[in-house]
């Protein structure tokens, strides 16, 4: 009976450490979101790089003063919960914007704070694989 126990706490011991683990992949890959914003409105594209509990990558935004690629920095993972810093140059201001998300499934619930300007929600969504378009290739694995 003994052996038992200790067989079924093993079991829960590991499912813990890989749900733990599958949270923090899924952040990993392509997210996009679209906001309107006190500068107009916005389209965004996050790529993370997920190392452990540590997040790197970049943040692309696109607006009508132009785009800007901004490597993100101090990104963190906690579980179903990311942050991350976008340390944007805008008109020879430098600007803080922090961002805390949770995962829910295909999309990341993110506040978005600016510096000490503007907060707000936005959500980012999952960009799916998309099917090969070179005629050449197999489709991409669903």
């Amino acid at each position: 009976m003994r052996n038992y126990f200790i067989i079924i706490v093993l079991a829960m011991f590991a499912l813990a450490f890989i749900s733990v683990g599958c949270a923090e992949d899924s952040f990993a890959g392509k997210w996009t979101a679209q906001f309107d914003s006190q500068i107009g409105h916005q389209n965004y594209t996050f790529v993370f790089k997920v190392d452990g509990t540590n997040v790197t990558g970049h943040a692309i935004g696109e607006r009508s003063m132009g785009t800007n690629d901004i490597e993100i920095t101090e990104g963190k993972i906690n579980g179903d919960e990311i942050s991350f810093v976008e340390p944007l140059k805008l008109q020879d201001n430098d600007i803080r914007i922090e961002y805390k998300g949770k995962l829910a499934g295909d999309e990341i619930k993110f506040h978005r704070k600016v510096g000490d300007f503007a907060e707000y929600d936005i959500v980012a969504k999952r960009v799916k694989d998309e099917v090969n378009s070179d005629t050449n290739s197999p489709p991409a694995k669903q």
